[in-house]
């Protein structure tokens, strides 16, 4: 930290961890213990659209380069905000029905995987200053919960969206208390960004 840093208490912005995406298998099982929330096996990628034709045809490139280096299967989805989602489904099958029942459900190990790849291979080919968050999507059979990683600040926060512009804030803070030591959570809930009609939730 510099002086004027140390001075004036600012601190270095944190550095984006992907391997902290790791961390989504062991608070899957801690999501599943405390509320009954199993992983949907789907994973987004977001992107922030910019100003200019260059643009148009950047999710197009990503999904075509990614295809090139034999990359996870990836679909190219637009939210209704105008965000750029690249969307990976889980390689296995999907949870059983019964969501009181045991199994096995979607591999969110393989998921995570292929989402780290996915932000690996953009981050290498310079498309990291387009990255937003990444997000895994995760349900009790009634409510949707997103686990969302901020790519810029390197931590996590919950969301759960309940229809409509609404959120379920008690849900959110019950997730995070009980995820907290299997992931790097984000301290500042203003940054617990509302992602209503992201994929897979």
């Amino acid at each position: 930290m510099s002086f004027w840093r140390a001075l004036f208490g600012r601190s270095e912005p944190a550095e984006p961890d992907l391997d902290a995406l790791f961390g989504l298998p062991s608070a899957s099982v801690t999501l599943r213990a405390a509320a009954g929330f199993r992983p949907t096996g789907t994973g987004s990628v977001a992107f922030r659209a910019t100003e200019g034709a260059a643009f148009a045809d950047l999710a197009r490139d990503i999904t075509d380069l990614l295809d090139a280096d034999e990359g996870p299967p990836v679909e190219q989805v637009t939210d209704d905000y105008g965000y750029t989602w690249l969307v990976v489904r889980s390689r296995s099958d999907p949870a059983p029905p019964d969501f009181q029942s045991e199994g096995s459900g979607p591999d969110l190990t393989g998921l995570v995987t292929d989402l780290h790849a996915v932000n690996s291979t953009l981050e290498a080919n310079g498309y990291g200053p387009s990255l937003l968050c990444s997000l895994v999507g995760f349900t009790d059979g009634s409510r949707s919960l997103g686990l969302v990683y901020l790519y810029k600040r390197g931590t996590f926060y919950p969301f759960a969206p309940v229809g409509g512009q609404r959120r379920d804030n008690a849900l959110e803070l019950q997730a995070e208390a009980a995820i907290g030591t299997d992931l790097p959570l984000e301290k500042d809930r203003s940054r617990w960004f509302p992602v209503y009609g992201a994929p897979g939730l």
